[in-house]
C-alpha cells in the first residue's frame, strides 16, 4: 500500500478492482523488463548474422563480394550493441515498471527490431542513397525512442535532483544525436559516405556507457 502511494496514486484507486494489477507490477520490478527486451535484442542480432550469405567459392573476389554486406552488419552490431549497453544501464535507474515505462521500452524495441531489415536493404545495395537514407530513418526512429524512455525515467526521480538533471543533460546529447540521424536522411542524397559517417560517429559517441549510470549500478545497496 505505501509503495502504491509513493506512486502518487490516492485511496479512491487502490479500492479499484484494478489494484492487484499494479500491486502485481511493483513487485515485479524490472526484471522482466530487462530480460524480455535482452531477448528481443539478441534475436535482432541473431537475425543480422543469418542475413550474411557465404560466398560462392573461396576466390578474393568472392570474399570481396559480401564486403560491403559484412561491412553493413558490423556497423549494425555496433549499433545494437551500443544500443543495449546503454539501455541496460538507463532501465537499473528505472524505480518502478508503470505503464508509461513499459510501453516507451516497447516503442524502442519495435524500432530496433526493423534495424536487420534496413541492414540487409544497404548491405545489398551500399552505394544508394535511398538505402542509406531509409537505414537513417530507422536510427532517427530508434534515437526519439530512447528519448522518450528516458524522459520516462527522469520523472521517477524528480525527488533526486542531482539524478532528475543529469538525466536532463543527457537527454539533450540523446536529441543532438537525434539531430545527426535525421541529418543524414538528406545527406545521404549528397554523398552517402556522409551518412556512413554520421552513423560510425554516433555510435562511437555512445561507445562509453554513462559513467554515472554505470557507478550507481556497481555500487553496494
Amino acid at each position: 500500500m505505501e509503495c502504491l502511494l509513493k506512486l502518487g496514486l490516492g485511496p479512491r484507486f487502490l479500492k479499484s478492482s484494478r489494484c492487484w494489477f499494479l500491486v502485481e507490477i511493483v513487485r515485479m520490478g524490472t526484471n522482466r523488463l530487462e530480460a524480455f527486451s535482452d531477448g528481443v535484442i539478441a534475436v535482432i542480432i541473431t537475425i543480422m548474422v543469418l542475413e550474411l550469405k557465404v560466398p560462392r567459392d573461396t576466390t578474393l573476389g568472392s570474399l570481396r563480394s559480401v564486403a560491403p554486406q559484412f561491412l553493413t552488419y558490423l556497423l549494425s552490431f555496433l549499433v545494437v550493441a551500443i544500443m543495449w549497453v546503454n539501455h541496460h544501464h538507463l532501465l537499473h535507474s528505472a524505480r518502478h515498471p508503470d505503464a508509461r515505462l513499459l510501453w516507451s521500452n516497447n516503442f524502442l524495441l519495435f524500432w530496433m527490431s526493423l534495424v536487420p531489415f534496413v541492414t540487409a536493404y544497404m548491405g545489398n545495395n551500399p552505394r544508394d542513397p535511398r538505402a542509406a537514407a531509409l537505414y537513417g530513418v530507422v536510427l532517427s526512429l530508434c534515437s526519439v525512442s530512447f528519448v522518450l524512455l528516458r524522459t520516462t525515467i527522469a520523472g521517477h526521480h524528480r525527488d533526486d535532483a542531482d539524478l532528475f538533471l543529469y538525466h536532463r543533460r543527457m537527454g539533450f546529447k540523446n536529441v543532438f544525436s537525434l539531430l545527426l540521424y535525421m541529418a543524414s536522411v538528406p545527406l545521404a542524397f549528397v554523398d552517402v559516405r556522409i551518412a556512413f559517417f554520421i552513423f560510425v560517429f554516433v555510435a562511437l559517441s555512445y561507445f562509453l556507457p554513462e559513467r554515472k549510470l554505470a557507478d550507481a549500478e556497481a555500487a553496494p545497496h
